[in-house]
């Protein structure tokens, strides 16, 4: 069969990987186990640390009355940039008719930087006052002069959390794919091809023809099949959201840190250079964000019908197009494409190109608007073109064809989505 577009890469030969199967997937383990370890560790030691003895001095703490003795001083340890302070109170309390004489302030007990801010806070107790305490009543050796939450302990609790999600969903798919390789799962998946697009007869008429059955499950309201998009605006909002905040949450930290350093006199400067970049990269991150909801907000669902399926060259065949949503439309085309997709191993890593090879514009309007309530729809036609390169798809290459929706919006980001379609070859089986 004449081919209207080559492949645009030729196919690697020869490739093939080394190694036990069993023993790369127990590294897997490893790998991920170190991961969900290390979260659980650092959740474990954040909540007995910081967590369970703040809520312990909020909820069961009781309240007393404290005498202010002399002794009061700045508590001092080495630091890596230089030494780290806090205040430590000489106070007096009584339980029960038994005194209990110590050094105190709060439950957490923390060194850190800035001796000027811990000397302001020893002049708020001065020798011989009374002052409000709170102690713990199966230790009254155990009081502190303030209550109340750490702010940034919700911020430390985010990394560790980080690292066990990421270690136990790579454990989760390191167990559901144990023992099979790459080459395996492509085998099965292109055995599974075969058997769907073969004929009554089990005889296989398209084993390279990828197969998607979504396309044809879902019947149209004006015409036959209603074509699945490509990639869901929702799952593409909620996947920029998960990565925005776990990335700005974890530069949040940094620069709490570094902020809190200038703050105290104490400016960290290589940690503060460090945390730029990276800041500057959560903010870019937010803009796709914002950009990503506004399009799945504020513009509505774009729906494709198809007279037929699959599709076959020099054929023609009906598209209904509907476009919902109170816009304001500069342009608004749907084409017909192609690109080529080409998987190679560049050294250890495994990369994939992708190429256009054709685009047919179907349908194009300008300057017109879309009432709320009242969506745009129109059906135009498409013809195959006669000597075009079936659907394919291999482990290395792929042909896709999509109808593509372009809206060019007045105030709003353009956006673009795409619809899959399958073209058959001419020959090699009958049609449905």
């Amino acid at each position: 069969m004449p081919r209207a577009f080559p492949l645009l890469y030729p196919k690697k030969r020869g490739h093939r990987r080394t190694g036990s199967k069993t023993l790369g997937s127990v590294g897997e383990l490893v790998f991920f186990g170190i991961f969900f370890l290390a979260g659980v560790a650092g959740l474990i030691l954040i909540l007995l640390t910081v967590v369970v003895p703040e809520w312990r001095v909020n909820h069961e703490f009781r309240a007393n009355q404290a005498t202010v003795l002399p002794g009061s001083r700045i508590g001092v340890t080495p630091g890596e940039d230089g030494p780290l302070y806090r205040p430590e109170i000489h106070v007096k309390h009584t339980v029960e008719g038994v005194d209990y004489g110590v050094w105190t302030y709060d439950i957490a007990g923390g060194y850190t930087s800035g001796r000027a801010e811990k000397e302001a806070v020893l002049k708020c107790f001065p020798v011989g006052g009374r002052v409000a305490c709170w102690y713990d009543p199966l230790d009254p050796n155990t009081v502190v002069l303030v209550r109340g939450y750490s702010w940034w302990t919700i911020l430390f609790l985010i990394v560790p959390a980080v690292f066990l999600f990421m270690g136990a969903a790579g454990l989760i798919f390191s167990v559901l794919h144990w023992g099979k390789s790459a080459e395996r799962r492509a085998v099965r998946t292109q055995k599974a091809q075969q058997g769907d697009s073969s004929n009554g007869n089990g005889e296989n008429v398209y084993p390279s023809v990828p197969v998607r059955t979504d396309i044809t499950n879902s019947p149209g309201t004006r015409l036959r099949y209603r074509l699945p998009i490509e990639a869901s605006p929702g799952w593409a909002v909620f996947g920029m959201l998960l990565l925005v905040l776990l990335w700005n949450a974890g530069v949040a930290v940094m620069v709490c840190f570094a902020v809190g350093g200038h703050l105290s006199g104490g400016p960290d400067w290589p940690l503060t250079l460090f945390c730029i970049p990276f800041a500057l990269v959560g903010l870019f991150l937010i803009y796709v964000f914002f950009r990503k909801l506004l399009i799945a907000t504020g513009i509505g669902p774009t729906l494709l019908e198809i007279s037929e399926h699959p599709l076959y060259p020099g054929e023609e065949y009906q598209v209904f197009l509907s476009q919902t949503g109170r816009l304001k439309v500069n342009a608004l085309t749907l084409s017909l494409v192609c690109e080529e997709r080409a998987t190679y191993q560049q050294g250890t890593n495994t990369r994939t190109e992708t190429r256009p090879v054709f685009k047919q514009e179907l349908f194009r309007r300008e300057q017109f608007e879309i009432p709320p309530g009242l969506p745009f729809e129109t059906e135009t036609r498409l013809q195959v073109p006669l000597g075009a390169m079936h659907s394919f798809k291999s482990e290395h290459n792929e042909i896709q064809w999509t109808l593509v929706a372009e809206g060019d919006i007045a105030g709003w980001p353009d956006y673009k989505r795409a619809f899959p379609v399958l073209i058959y070859p001419p020959d090699g089986g009958s049609r449905a």
